[in-house]
């Protein structure tokens, strides 16, 4: 609540971002974590988030040799449709969810990252194609996030700008986000949802819907999705197809392994880790061995490939000695989950688990 107040707008940035991940990471970590359903398409969905806002918020004119389409809705009112399409989207994507398993699912997934990178150059009209399109900021009754307000915003001497205004307005949604996704898995959709990951012909036999389950595990995932891709757009001012790739993806798996999988802490921990490790290895390059500025002309690595380097090696620390993830270490228990129970992988050594019991293999 206070940081706006000391720290410079690199940190706000940086701070704005990791929240957007947090939200994003909580909502793969429904869907990977608890359910156990492999998905490498998570930069689709939060490009669909990003994109729909800016749609449905935009208005229509002439752009250069271009024509830009738009609604034209008020911003919150477009933010709450972004989600909800995100959510349609996924629910339309569902029933391939329903039939694939593992490996199946994530190439499946894998292959809307790159329909939804074509179609984001070629829908000019909605996305701006390569340039990308600039971004309707959030307004909520008058109150514009921008740095521009005529009438000035100051709170104990201090200016309050776009940067400021998006941190409270992120922070909100980030609890709202971090506080529903706990109760749904805390409750009797969590324990259903676990019961799938474990094994699917138990939870059948215990009457768990298993098909919906899944699917509604991936409409929850996409909102969330949704959700954090909008916020990325308010917080960039401009969206660009390309950042919406593969390895976006790949930072939101690393983010819920590292952090902890099955646990909104976990989610939020390994979003600040995976999100913050780059921006600060930037910041402090010149004071790191091996670690060059980017556009330097010395030889090292630069930062977001550090950074990669570095939480890749974390993956496999994580995944060798600290199964329950940095959430895990810092509550005491490295090798089991967040509640306190062992992980449960499926087969154990020397067993086959069947329901409750294990039979001898």
């Amino acid at each position: 609540m206070v940081l706006p107040f000391y720290v410079t707008a690199f940190w706000l940035q940086t701070g704005l971002f990791t929240m957007a991940a947090a939200i994003g990471a909580v909502g793969l970590n429904v869907l990977s974590g608890t359910t156990g359903q492999l998905s490498l398409g998570h930069a689709f969905f939060l490009a669909f988030g990003a994109y729909g806002y800016v749609w449905f918020a935009g208005d229509s004119g002439r752009v250069g040799v271009g024509h830009l389409s738009g609604l034209g809705l008020p911003p919150l009112v477009a933010l709450v449709s972004a989600v909800l399409l995100t959510g349609l989207v996924g629910g339309l994507f569902s029933p391939v969810s329903g039939r694939l398993r593992g490996m199946y699912l994530g190439v499946a997934t894998l292959a809307l990252v790159f329909i939804g990178h074509h179609v984001m150059l070629n829908a000019k009209s909605i996305t701006g194609g390569f340039d990308g399109r600039s971004v309707t900021p959030m307004d909520i009754g008058g109150f514009s996030f921008t740095d521009g307000d005529p009438d000035g915003l100051e709170i104990l001497g201090i200016p309050f700008g776009r940067l400021e205004r998006l941190w409270y307005f992120a922070l909100v949604l980030v609890v709202v986000a971090c506080v529903t996704a706990r109760n749904l898995l805390r409750g009797r959709p969590g324990r259903a949802l676990g019961a799938v990951r474990d094994s699917e012909i138990a939870a059948a036999v215990m009457g768990v819907p298993v098909a919906r389950y899944r699917s509604a595990a991936f409409v929850v995932s996409s909102m969330y999705a949704g959700l954090a891709g909008a916020l990325i757009a308010m917080i960039f001012n401009r969206v660009v197809p390309d950042y919406f790739g593969l390895l976006l993806s790949i930072d939101y798996l690393a983010m819920i392994v590292i952090g902890g999988l099955g646990s909104v802490t976990g989610a939020v921990v390994g979003a600040v880790f995976v999100t913050m490790l780059p921006q600060i290895l930037s910041k402090y390059a010149d004071s790191l061995p091996l670690v060059v500025a980017p556009g330097s002309p010395d030889a090292g690595v630069g930062p977001g490939e550090a950074a990669r380097y570095l939480y890749g090696a974390a993956i496999v620390l994580v995944l060798l000695f600290a199964p329950g993830g940095l959430v895990g270490l810092l509550r005491g228990r490295p090798g089991g989950d967040p509640g306190g129970r062992p992980l449960r992988l499926g087969r154990t050594k020397g067993s086959i688990r069947t329901g409750s019991k294990e039979q001898p293999q």
